[in-house]
This record gives structure tokens, C-alpha cells and sequence, in this order.
């Protein structure tokens, strides 16, 4: 079958051709079908932002490397134990890239996104096909389309972010970065009751999609002061919630500033890891008492994100599909940042 790959370390926005990463389709075998396996015909699989962090070696640097966990499309094998679910051959599915084994110390004290064995089922969902055990798949709701139903992973992502923040009506909240997860997380916050919520993001195409999206301002951090505009619009508070969907070292920086006494500050993007925060732990942490935390992975979120994905405006995530024979050309229109979202078709179905 076709499937994805990273064929060459490198950043694959380096201006030097010889030193770029690249990506290639590649002809690989399927993963058999276990007992409790279902096999799914991929419609269609969205390009992650982390996807070209694997380019750059971020998780390891043997080549080829398979991308994809943003995956839809319909079940076509069951193995003879994936019962549990009420799963159908025919069924429209999307799912968990991860699958936790549900019998280490972390997955029995609720932290499966700990688990010491993560790495099981990580298969790749940029292909014709995936094999994925049972527990990690979920039928999408019938208003949902496939295009729609490749989105249930970063959906599952904002619904994690809402578990860490625990906003609360009238809260004051900012958001950092309009891209997917950055817009999802402000539809999802702005049903739970935010207030003077806040968008700071540089692009201006994507300031005027937070508007529609429920946006009280905007703020360009490039032509704007950040702080001195947050302050102004929180009456010098600051915000009760800051949550970073960027992952922009040079964004991130100053976002302690702009959090209110006893606030919450979340990360909810991917950083470098060789990168360390500079913070002013007796300021923020001893003097303002904020709550600063991360996140990896969204456990326990997928059957609510399956619930609330048909109340989402996608519209804008689901324009640009490239067939999977122009893989190539699909991460060229990502790292444009011409897209919020890039969906690689692995299959044709009729009606989507």
C-alpha cells in the first residue's frame, strides 16, 4: 500500500535545497489484522504540525519515517475479538493514534497519557489503510463527513486543553496562536462562557478567522505591544486563563506576564527540546500563585469529541485535499501557512 514517509532529515522550510528534510510516498505492506484489530480504508488523513517536527528528528532520525494519526475513514475488517465496541465492517470511523495498554502503574491510576507502553500501536495514518486495535477507534456521528471526521484527534486535543483549564463563566481568557488547535480551543471556550477572549496571533487572514469564530479581539504581537494591549483590555488584571497554541519559543516568553494573579497558564503546543523557560518562579509562582502546566497526548476525551465535533465550525480545516500520489505538494501548502489545515485523501468514496 502507498503511505507517507519522512524520506530525509531536516527542516523541510530550510532555504538551503541540500541540507531541507523531505517527504516521499513510499509502497509498504499492511499490518495484519489481530483478534482484536479493525482494519480501516483511509479517506482521509490531516497534516499535524507536528508531522514536519518528525522531519526534523525530533522522535528519531532512522529514515524512512511513516506519518499520519489524523485519520477517517471506514472499517473494512474486524478481527474475531473486536467485539466490544458494537464496531461494524461499513462503519465511518476516526480514532486514538495512541493505543494505552491499560495494564501499566499509569494506566491503572488514571494517566493513560503515561502509559509505558504508547508506542504499541502507533501506525501510521497518512496511507491507503490502518490497523488499529479496537480500543482506539470511534464512530463518528452521522452528521459528521469524513472530511469532518479526520479532525476528531486535534478536536480531542482542545477538549484536553478545556480538562487542564476548568474555565468558568466570565472568565477572562487568551489564546496564543490561530492555528487548528489554537481555533478549536476557542470555539470550544467561548460554549463554556469566556470572556474578553483573546486571540494574539501575527497572520491577519487568521485573526479574521478567530473573529468568526467567536473572538472578542485580536492582537498582532508583531505591530502590537502584547502586554501593554492585554492590560488594557483586562482592565490591568491580565487574563484569568492564557493557554499557548503556537509552540513559538518567542511567543511564549512574555505569557506570564499577561496572567492574572492566581491565573492558569497552560502549554499546549510542542516546544524544542532543548529549549528552557525562563521564569521568575518568586513572581509568578510564589508572589502571583499561578498554576502553570502542559499537556501530552488527550486521554479521555475522544467520546466527548466525537459528541461535540458536529457543534464545531470546521469549514475552514476541510479545503485543501491533495490525493496521497501528491503528498509532496500537501506539506509544500502546509509550511506555506497558506492553510489552517492540509487533508491528504488515502481513498475515494462517493459522496465525500
Amino acid at each position: 500500500m502507498k503511505c507517507v514517509h519522512v524520506t530525509k532529515i531536516g527542516s523541510l522550510k530550510d532555504p538551503d535545497l541540500e541540507a531541507r528534510g523531505a517527504v516521499g510516498v513510499l509502497e509498504v505492506e499492511e499490518h495484519p489484522v489481530g483478534p482484536h484489530d479493525v482494519k480501516i480504508k483511509v479517506a482521509y488523513c490531516s497534516i499535524c504540525g507536528s508531522d514536519p517536527h518528525l522531519a526534523e528528528g525530533i522522535f528519531g532520525t532512522d529514515v524512512p519515517i511513516p506519518l499520519g494519526h489524523e485519520v477517517s475513514g471506514v472499517i473494512v475488517e474486524l478481527g474475531e475479538k473486536a467485539t466490544t465496541k458494537g464496531l461494524k465492517v461499513g462503519d465511518r470511523v476516526a480514532g486514538n493514534f495512541v493505543h494505552f495498554c491499560g495494564t501499566c502503574y499509569y494506566c491503572q491510576n488514571k494517566q493513560q497519557q503515561f502509559c509505558t507502553n504508547l508506542d504499541e500501536y502507533n501506525r501510521p495514518g497518512m496511507a491507503e489503510t490502518i490497523v488499529w486495535n479496537e480500543a482506539q477507534v470511534y464512530k463518528l456521528p452521522d452528521s459528521v463527513s469524513l472530511k469532518e471526521g479526520c479532525l476528531l484527534e486535534p478536536v480531542s486535543v482542545a477538549v484536553r486543553v478545556m480538562d487542564k483549564a476548568e474555565p468558568k463563566i466570565g472568565q477572562r481568557v487568551a489564546i496564543i496562536g490561530a492555528g487548528p488547535i489554537g481555533l478549536l480551543t476557542l470555539q470550544l471556550i467561548k460554549k463554556m462562557g469566556a470572556t474578553t477572549l483573546t486571540m494574539v496571533e501575527p497572520i491577519a487572514d487568521r485573526r479574521a478567522l478567530a473573529e468568526e469564530y467567536g473572538a472578542d479581539h485580536t492582537i498582532d504581537p508583531i505591530a502590537q505591544s502584547l502586554n501593554e494591549v492585554a492590560m488594557e483590555l483586562t482592565n490591568g488584571l491580565g487574563y484569568d486563563i492564557v493557554i499557548d497554541c503556537s509552540g513559538s519559543v518567542k511567543a511564549i516568553e512574555p505569557l506570564p506576564e499577561i496572567t492574572a494573579k492566581g491565573g492558569k497558564l497552560i502549554f499546549a503546543a510542542m516546544y524544542p527540546g532543548d529549549y528552557e523557560f525562563p521564569l521568575n518562579i518568586y513572581q509568578y509562582c510564589y508572589a502571583n500563585e499561578l498554576t502553570i502546566t502542559g499537556l501530552f497526548v488527550a486521554p479521555y476525551t475522544y467520546p466527548r469529541a466525537a459528541q461535540i465535533l458536529p457543534t464545531l465550525n470546521l469549514d475552514a480545516f476541510t479545503g485543501a485535499v491533495y490525493d496521497i500520489d501528491d503528498a509532496v505538494e500537501a506539506f509544500d501548502a502546509h509550511m506555506s501557512g497558506k492553510y489552517p489545515k492540509v487533508l491528504i485523501r488515502g481513498n475515494e468514496f462517493e459522496g465525500e
